[in-house]
């Protein structure tokens, strides 16, 4: 309640320390005024982003006015007036959930809690205990370091990190002037001294930028046991946040994701190594992906909701909608988690269908996201 009472502090300038009661039930009331009664919705949403809510930077559907709509009239668009609970549930990611979420907020006009935003990577905070002081090398666009730091991992490096420290591991670096990296990094870098300490584990996290260099230096880790340029050993484990084959972004056409660099890597390093790759992918359309996105569902509106209720309890969701525009990722995934999930297809990103998809077909086909809201709340007879 403390933290609820000082995120609403920040948004509204209420001083908590003094007005933590009145500011409490002033909300309260508020929310009581704006709904017919005080119950909590049975129902939540889960949106993707790239190709539903936005295009690159550009919010695309009506997004933005899609995403008002869940909440109670309020200039703030916070968690205090916050009537339907959703989360951001995407197989991206390269940036902590927090920033994540303030550049979401900036580009589609509401306030969005970091608990909210589901990436492919977030379920890699779960093997924080297993790996929290080995050497594991994080790969990826953004920050895939930082990222783990965050999730509690104390000895991690980015392969930009990890391979400066290697004279010679990349044969093709003197071709490209992007991977020059600055000296405060690579003395980071040195301080662990990754050349005679194992690597216990690598984690994809985002999409790789450099494939060749990525390629040759995970069969290095992988083959060695994580001493690159010693003898074959046993595979350290690799886990991958997603396994997209592809997806929407600014280009027409759709792009190669994680899954496509992820067979890449795979059939090579089975050409090399006596035993094929051993891996572990998260992201949609994992099952396990959406029974988090529940849980998170849950808590959000335990957040919004908290104390409304008599008793201070939530009564579980009834209905789950995924808002996707990938069939074989957002569609399939909700298929496979069954009741209570519910899958609405735009064709604002990968699917551009005059029709339902033939091999995984959603329960709804809809043009854009804010015509996948408005049927939400038709169907939930929500004003």
């Amino acid at each position: 309640m403390r933290q609820l009472l000082q995120f609403m502090s920040k948004k509204s300038k209420i001083n908590v320390t003094n007005a933590s009661s009145s500011s409490l039930h002033l909300n309260l009331f508020s929310r009581r005024l704006h709904a017919p009664t005080s119950q909590s919705p049975s129902f939540g949403i889960a949106f993707d982003i790239d190709g539903v809510l936005l295009r690159g930077d550009s919010p695309i559907g009506g997004s933005p006015q899609a995403l008002k709509r869940l909440y109670y009239d309020s200039a703030t668009y916070s968690i205090s007036s916050l009537k339907i609970p959703y989360v951001f549930l995407t197989n991206g990611g390269g940036v902590p959930e927090s920033k994540r979420a303030e550049e979401l907020g900036k580009q589609l006009g509401v306030n969005i809690l970091p608990l909210q935003v589901i990436q492919g990577h977030t379920p890699f905070r779960e093997l924080v205990k297993r790996y929290e002081n080995d050497l594991i090398v994080a790969a990826g666009k953004g920050e895939p370091a930082n990222v783990m730091s965050e999730y509690g991992f104390k000895n991690v490096l980015s392969l930009d990190e990890y391979a400066s420290c290697f004279e010679n591991i990349d044969p093709l670096a003197q071709y490209k002037k992007w991977t020059k990296m600055r000296a405060v990094d690579r003395q980071m870098a040195l301080t662990t001294d990754p050349c005679s300490q194992r690597v216990r584990a690598v984690f994809i996290v985002s999409d790789p930028v450099d494939w060749s260099r990525d390629i040759q230096v995970l069969c290095d880790i992988l083959r060695t046991g994580g001493l690159p340029g010693r003898e074959i050993a046993h595979q350290p484990p690799i886990y991958f946040a997603n396994d997209d084959l592809a997806y929407q972004a600014l280009f027409p056409a759709e792009r190669l994701g994680m899954g496509a660099f992820r067979i890449a890597l795979e059939s090579i390093f089975n050409r090399i190594h006596p035993n094929n790759m051993e891996y572990t992918s998260f992201g949609k359309p994992s099952p396990f992906v959406f029974k988090n996105a529940e849980n998170v569902l849950t808590q959000v509106l335990q957040s919004a909701y908290n104390n409304v209720q008599a008793g201070g309890e939530t009564p579980p969701l009834k209905s789950l909608y995924m808002i996707g525009d990938n069939p074989s990722v957002d569609v399939k995934g909700a298929r496979q988690a069954g009741h209570p999930w519910f899958s609405i297809l735009t064709r604002t990103g990968v699917f551009k269908g005059k029709e339902n998809h033939a091999e995984y077909p959603a329960d709804v086909v809809v043009d854009c996201v804010e015509e996948a809201v408005d049927y939400i709340l038709r169907k939930e007879c929500i004003s």
